[in-house]
């Protein structure tokens, strides 16, 4: 890794917590209940025999599930090997493309996705690493392409706030700065979306997560 290259951030946060992702996130997330909301907007915005990118993909989990939910040839995107081995062994990974790659540098062409998934992905990155996954995003999305984030959001009360402090701490106060302001869908806009599905919030043991649909200008 170049001295100008931002240091890669494993989806768990440390290596050392890979093998935990999957039940972590179950058991602080609510993730059955953000995922379902997530797919939904995935598949409302779905051409029939369409393309999906899900970067950032983790495990593999939420990749399997639109492919199994919608039929679309299913990219997942994840720049640490060793979780997409995980993925790659669960039930129903066959059904779906399995690259090594960053956000940053996306492994895909120039408008040929439909729909672009961010999960649990952009607070991991410093703002200029953040806007260019954004870029990337919009330059695999076709023209009316649709990106899909769900990611931490201003937390709502000091309670939110309180807890959310415990992810600032792990995963860098640079990183979840536009975050805890409240400052991500400006972020996204100035990628080249616009909004368009009202936010959706959903209180988490660590704070509150924010569910963002947008499409490409």
């Amino acid at each position: 890794m170049s001295p100008a290259e931002p240091r890669y951030v494993p989806a768990a946060g440390h290596r050392a917590f890979t093998r935990l992702y999957d039940p972590l996130l179950a058991l602080t997330m609510r993730e059955r209940t953000f995922r379902g909301r997530l797919l939904g907007r995935v598949r409302a915005g779905l051409p029939p025999h369409g393309r999906v990118a899900d970067v950032g993909c983790g495990t593999g989990t939420f990749a399997i599930a639109v492919a199994a939910a919608t039929g679309a040839r299913v990219t997942g995107v994840d720049g640490d090997p060793s979780i997409l081995s995980i993925a790659r062994a669960k039930a129903g990974a066959a059904d779906v493309d399995w690259i090594e790659g960053r956000a940053e540098s996306l492994p895909l062409p120039d408008a040929g996705t439909d729909v672009v998934v961010m999960s649990l992905v952009l607070h991991h990155l410093v703002p200029s690493a953040k806007s260019a996954a954004l870029a990337e995003a919009a330059r695999v999305l076709r023209p009316g392409g649709r990106l899909h984030v769900a990611d931490w959001g201003k937390p709502q009360g000091p309670l939110s706030a309180a807890v959310f402090s415990v992810v600032r701490l792990a995963d860098g106060r640079e990183q979840t700065r536009d975050h805890a302001e409240g400052r991500l869908p400006a972020t996204i806009a100035a990628a080249g979306f616009d909004e368009d599905a009202p936010r959706q919030r959903l209180g988490t043991a660590f704070g509150t997560l924010e569910l963002i649909s947008a499409v490409r200008r």
